[in-house]
Order: C-alpha cells, then structure tokens, then sequence
C-alpha cells in the first residue's frame, strides 16, 4: 500500500496538504528543503540558510512537518481507532491528554484518534492565521512565534511516539518504516538543532533520538 493512497482514509483526520507560507519567499526556502533533503544530507538540510531569516526558516519547517506527520498518521487511520488506541500513548508510561488552552482548558482524556484529529485542526487554524503564520513578504511574525512552533512541533512528537510504540509493526508491514524513519530523523534534526523541544519530552522516544543524534 503506497503512503500516499489515502483516498479511503478518514477525510475528518486527513486534511489536505499546507503550502508554504510567505509567499515567494516561502516557496524559495521550501525548494531549498527540498534541495537539500534530496541530496541525503539531513543535517545540512535543517541549518539556518545563510542571509535568511529564522522566523521565516521555522514557518516554512512547521509547515512542512505538519504535512509529513498529517501523510503519515493518514496511513494508519483504519488501524488507529478509538477501540485499539482508546488513549493517546506512547508506551505505558506516556499518556497525552487534550487542551488548547482556550475552549479546553483542562486536560481531557481522549482516544488517540480523536487527539491527533484536535491537534491536527488546532494546528491548521494556526497555519492559516496569518497573525501568527504571515502569507505576505516582510510582514512581521508575532513576538510570541519561536513558543507557537515550539508548542506545535513538541505535540507533533507525540504522534510520532505514539506510531513508533502502538502502529510501527502495521508501518512495517506496510513498507514504510523507511519513510517514517527519515521524516523522523528530520525531524528530531531539526528541533534539535534550534532547541525547539526540551529534552524530557523526548522521553518516549529516547533511544532512537539519541542513535540519530549521533550517527
């Protein structure tokens, strides 16, 4: 089954692709990504280009991190389940619960399903605001940025932990555990490298952080 046959997929949790933000500037960092992710070379592929600026560099990443765990994710849909994941896990010892902090304030236990759906339109309304992500060259970002991609990303680790610990026999057999396993070393690359997740809430994932870290 390829990654991208999502046709049957549960449309309510897969939501169609972001573009980049930040107009032509946007689309030229993203072809930069690109460029350089296809050259194999991930840890040259998350460095600041020279001349640019960071905010731009962090909107354009958010996005694109959001579309590859929304592309994975959408793989599972019909294996992730409010039956076979009624919580969001990463293990027994890692339990998410939601909260946006604004129509829900306390965290609420929710079946895995229905937490990635919450965060992946909490994410996208986001995306789509352009107070906090501008479409418009030279627009300022919001002061309080660098904490909205931090949040953002941190809580997009969680699906990735909750894959590896409940689903990744199912992304075996469906002969994409290469593909997750290089967005995930983009990933971890990339939040490292500009120290946007702190390290316990690696936790779940500890082992595999660290084997990417230092190969």
């Amino acid at each position: 089954m390829s990654l991208f046959g999502i046709g049957s997929r549960n449309q309510k949790t897969f939501r169609p692709k972001k573009s980049s933000p930040s107009g032509s500037k946007g689309l030229q960092l993203k072809k930069h990504i690109d460029a350089t992710l296809g050259s194999g070379n991930l840890r040259e592929a998350v460095r600041l280009p020279l001349g640019e600026d960071l905010n731009e560099w962090l909107a354009v990443n958010t996005v694109d991190f959001f579309n590859q765990v929304n592309i994975l994710y959408g793989t599972l849909t019909e294996f992730c389940t409010s039956l076979t994941c009624p919580t969001m896990s990463a293990g027994q010892k890692y339990e998410y619960r939601w909260a946006d902090g604004i129509t829900v304030k306390k965290p609420m236990e929710v079946s895995a399903p229905k937490y990635v759906e919450y965060l992946m339109g909490w994410i996208e309304a986001q995306l789509d605001d352009e107070s906090i992500f501008p479409q418009k060259l030279g627009t300022p970002f919001p002061q309080n940025f660098l904490d909205v991609v931090k949040t953002i990303l941190k809580r997009l680790f969680r699906v990735y932990a909750h894959i590896y610990h409940s689903h990744f026999q199912m992304i075996v057999n469906l002969k994409e555990e290469a593909h997750l396993n290089t967005c995930f070393k983009h990933f971890v690359l990339f939040t490292w490298e500009f120290k946007l997740i702190d390290r316990g809430e690696l936790a779940p994932l500890q082992e595999i952080v660290e084997s990417i870290l230092q190969c």
